[in-house]
């Protein structure tokens, strides 16, 4: 067990105490109705985070001029008083569990982009630069023909902002933050980062403005005071409240600065506000930044930031931006920040405040920061979570104990199968999990290697199913008729993975060409076969010092090893652009390979808009080139032949080539049985949908058990 004493202690916003410095940072869901209030499904959302232990919850940006200003297509309002009563629901829900919930008003101003679909103004302090973007580039026919746009060609309507539009803006937070008292939340947070109307006033690079609301920072900051004035008016001298900034605008030219960031705190704390949340933005000129800001990929990204905010202001700093639990709870013990915000990390485990608090870390599903939630915001659809089913669906889908245990076989130990493992165990039936291999974690152990995110997660399946009693694990089992009918399953779970075949082009079968299951297994020790027909004597005992040191148990030892040794030469041709083709590539060029990726299909289909941003900036960046094709011909000692889109032939050098490509449903065993027991398949060997599609198979089938 690790204790988090600094985690753990108690705080204070202001008048508000909170029993840890753990928050729920705020997120945009699209769990709201189609006219903006909250339902069940909001509400359940919310309430399960407030079982999992948070101090507090931020409800985020819930718009103060709905439908007008609104980012997202099932966004929260609190505009008028037919949202109270949904939301004085959820917060009474939130209250049963000894926890906090605040409220973050926001609008979006040249960014609300649910005006421009509908043709409404959008509002602006000044007429914005034109703005372009390479965002669009990736995305695949069908994500385009869903993401937000207008409904008609018709250009935007930007209004900027009169006298008058700047005083109803602030009667529009002031009567928000009214309403919220009214609805019972504990705190307010202004929204006054990330390009929305405030911090577009703020900024001196969409800021042009010649009267008082422009110029320099003092009359940029403004319209901030002024709405500070205004909800203080309405909520009180003593009713917690602080706001949300920028320490920085990446990529942004004459965009808020720390140095501005650390002034406006400055004023706010004189204005009477009672913290700061400290997050920062990047100009989307391109889909990589998105991922520096807001939504930062960098570990520990703006804590820096947030430390010096610290040392400019006397009231709590509350940080963001991937931190985990240990770093979070230095943060606070070295005087860098007072509260942690923890957004991605509570969709994956809404327990996670109480498993810091019990001290149980290998207990928490981890976020593997595949973009996947924040990635539906694009194309209209509800906020999921790759590696929690359950997010979104708490009002509909729960673990509860079984009337009638029994006895369920699960084949194959891979996150499908322990997934489905771990739930039976923990609705009370009896489960035996048998693995082919030596080891659990199927192909999630390679792909632990190409995308070291994952790692976390296959760690976290292992330990859940190792701390159930009811689960037994039987490694290098085959599940072969004779088993099955010996252990006489109640039920029969099948998560025995995709089945790889190898494409019908000439070549595909010379030594020199490989198949990513045939890596999985010589780098984790177990393809011995595979080894004799295309190794050397010395790549052999290579691969088998390996796995005598049992380095090839260890995801971190075989991460190191792999950089030293590879069955590849350094020109490689990967055929296939999908999931396993990019990020093999990526793979690739960090252990000094020169790589070409052949595409006769979507680019990285399987991978979250946002992940697929990261991930082609990063190929581009490494000067892969991504050829769309239409076939590979052959594949020769020294080149593969392939036509492009419009039937030319070409001819590509390759010391290598690896097929990624192939992976469908694997009914074989299904098929070799006799039907003599209830049987269900799950994971890529039902439907090839990685690591998010295996999750929820599990989830579905083990629930119905």
């Amino acid at each position: 067990m690790t204790t988090f004493s600094h985690l753990s202690k108690p705080g204070k916003i202001g008048s508000l105490t909170l029993k840890n410095r753990m928050i729920m940072a705020p997120m945009g869901s699209n769990y709201a109705e189609a006219d903006g209030t909250c339902a069940e499904r909001i509400q359940a959302f919310y309430e399960t985070r407030a079982k999992g232990g948070a101090a507090m919850l931020t409800m985020g940006v819930v718009s103060v001029a709905y439908p007008n200003g609104t980012a997202e297509p099932f966004q929260v309002g609190i505009s008028d008083d037919k949202f109270i009563p949904g939301l004085k629901a959820l917060t009474d829900r939130v209250h049963r569990h000894d926890c906090k919930i605040a409220v973050q008003l926001q609008h979006a101003g040249k960014t609300a982009v649910r005006d421009l679909v509908e043709e409404r103004d959008l509002w602006v302090p000044s007429m914005p630069a034109p703005h372009k973007s390479d965002m669009m580039n990736d995305l695949t026919p069908s994500e385009l023909g869903r993401f937000i746009r207008p409904k008609t060609n018709k250009m935007p309507s930007i209004r900027v902002m009169s006298q008058d539009d700047i005083q109803q803006m602030i009667t529009w937070f002031a009567e928000a933050a009214e309403r919220a008292v009214k609805a019972g939340f504990d705190a307010i947070e202004i929204h006054a980062a990330h390009t929305y109307i405030i911090a577009g006033f703020l900024s001196a690079s969409t800021n042009h403005r010649t009267d008082e609301y422009g110029g320099d920072l003092s009359n940029r900051s403004r319209l901030l005071m002024e709405v500070l004035a205004a909800v203080r008016d309405k909520i009180g001298a003593d009713f917690p409240l602080w706001l949300r900034l920028d320490a920085h605008e990446l990529r942004t030219t004459d965009g808020i600065t720390l140095d501005d960031c650390k002034a406006v705190a400055r004023m706010a704390q004189e204005a009477g506000v009672n913290a700061v949340s400290i997050s920062a933005y990047a100009n989307t000129s391109t889909g990589i930044a998105f991922t520096e800001a807001p939504l930062v990929h960098q570990p520990k990204g703006f804590l820096a930031w947030a430390s010096d905010v610290k040392k400019a202001i006397d009231i709590p700093v509350i940080t963001v931006g991937r931190l985990e639990p240990g770093d979070a709870d230095k943060a606070i013990a070295q005087g860098d920040c007072d509260f942690v915000g923890f957004a991605r990390k509570m969709l994956a485990d809404p327990n996670l405040p109480n498993k810091v608090l019990a001290g149980e870390v290998d207990a928490i599903r981890p976020c593997i920061y595949c973009y996947a939630c924040v990635s539906q915001i694009f194309v209209n659809e509800r906020v999921k979570c790759s590696v929690n089913p359950f997010t979104g669906h708490e009002s509909t889908m729960c673990i509860t104990p079984t009337t009638t245990p029994k006895h369920v076989v699960v084949v194959g130990g891979g996150p499908a199968g322990m997934e489905a493992a771990r739930i039976c165990a923990l609705q009370g039936h009896r489960v035996t999990l048998i693995e082919k291999s030596r080891y659990l974690g199927g192909t999630l152990f390679f792909a632990t290697l190409a995308y070291p995110e994952n790692g976390k997660l296959l760690d976290h399946l292992i330990y859940a199913v190792q701390q159930l009693d009811n689960i037994e694990i039987r490694l290098n089992t085959l599940a072969t008729e004779e088993v099955l009918n010996a252990l006489a399953p109640d039920e029969l779970i099948l998560a025995i993975g995709a089945k790889r075949e190898a494409p019908p082009i000439p070549g595909a079968t010379l030594k020199h060409v490989w198949s990513g299951e045939e890596l999985r297994l010589l780098m984790t020790g177990e393809g011995d076969s595979i080894a004799q027909q295309k190794l050397s004597l010395k790549q052999r005992m290579m691969m088998k010092s390996g796995a005598l040191i049992g380095i090839t148990k260890s995801t971190d030892a075989l991460t190191q090893l792999s950089k030293v040794w590879m069955p590849l030469e350094k020109d490689v041709v990967i055929i296939g652009a999908g999931l396993v083709g990019l990020e093999l590539a990526e793979f690739l060029i960090e252990r000094g390979r020169r790589v070409t990726v052949l595409a006769d299909a979507e680019i990285g289909a399987e991978l979250s808009i946002v992940r697929r941003w990261r991930v082609l900036h990063n190929l581009r960046t490494h000067d892969v080139a991504i050829l769309r094709v239409q076939s590979v011909t052959e594949i020769t000692q020294r080149e593969v032949h392939y036509t492009d889109q419009e039937g030319e032939a070409h001819a590509l050098a390759a010391q290598s080539v690896i097929l990624a490509t192939g992976a469908l449903p694997n009914l074989d065993i299904a098929k070799q049985l006799s039907g003599a027991h209830r049987t269900h398949m799950i994971g890529d060997g039902a439907q090839v949908e990685y690591i998010e599609g295996a999750l929820k198979s599990a989830t579905t089938v083990a629930l119905s058990i």
